[in-house]
């Protein structure tokens, strides 16, 4: 039998209306318009080009689900509407269960858009072996992909310095959405100098901790989980033993 959990830090919004592709496909950074290929990830940005949500996007029947921290969706609700004017788009709550697991799918469900590694999801309740949260939590950071809240931070963070091309979660082929222009300016026109990255940690720390390299700023500790962790790092620091706090940080 498949494994897997409920994460309660998750939920899902759905989108209704005629306009609801259209109207989504001007904000997100990847598209939508062909979701029956199966779901995507994408983020929503600021004018400046900086990070305010991230969503695992499906279709459900004439409908569109975002599948969102559950602490960030209702201000992803509230700037929904804010920018749908007189476009034909609903914008509800769903209470539907967003359940992770590993191993072999249950039947409706979809392998993470991000990673085939992290696993799948399904909005429903099967039965299912039990799956420690922590066990995915380790994938996710041994993937170097980032949490909503912890390495993405609204307002600040640059989806690509966050993986977001690896991560399938911008197309650079769609039509203009909001952002678009800072972000395809950091793919064709400038080399990325810093970046999350899978680090070791040896000692204690906690996310948020700013790391040094010879005394010099080299960047952030975020997610950590036993002697592994992500950090935002300079790339030309990065070298070598680094110090986040008590702690050594080496990056792999």
């Amino acid at each position: 039998m498949a494994r897997g959990f409920k994460n309660t830090d998750r939920s899902v919004l759905r989108v209704t209306g005629a306009d609801r592709l259209s109207f989504l496909e001007g904000l997100l950074s990847n598209s939508v318009l062909n979701l029956d290929a199966g779901p995507v990830y994408a983020a929503m940005l600021t004018p400046q080009g900086k990070y305010l949500f991230d969503m695992i996007v499906s279709r459900d029947g004439d409908s569109v689900l975002l599948d969102v921290k559950a602490d960030r969706a209702a201000a992803l609700a509230q700037r929904l509407n804010m920018y749908k004017l007189r476009a034909d788009v609903q914008i509800t709550p769903t209470g539907l269960p967003v359940v992770q697991g590993l191993g072999e799918a249950p039947g409706g469900a979809f392998t993470d858009p991000r990673l085939p590694e992290l696993g799948w999801r399904i909005y429903d309740t099967p039965a299912l072996d039990p799956l420690d949260p922590a066990e995915w939590e380790a994938l996710r950071i041994e993937h170097v992909v980032p949490e909503t809240g912890i390495e993405l931070l609204p307002d600040e963070t640059y989806i690509l310095e966050a993986g977001f091309e690896r991560l399938h979660g911008v197309d650079f082929r769609k039509g203009c959405y909001v952002g678009q222009e800072v972000t395809a300016r950091m793919k064709h026109k400038t080399e990325l100098k810093k970046g999350l990255v899978a680090v070791s940690v040896d000692g204690p720390a906690t996310p948020g901790t700013p790391i040094t390299a010879d005394g010099k700023a080299a960047g952030t500790l975020f997610s950590v989980l036993g002697n592994r962790g992500l950090a935002h790092l300079r790339f030309d620091r990065a070298g070598g033993d680094m110090q986040a706090g008590e702690a050594r940080v080496r990056r792999f």
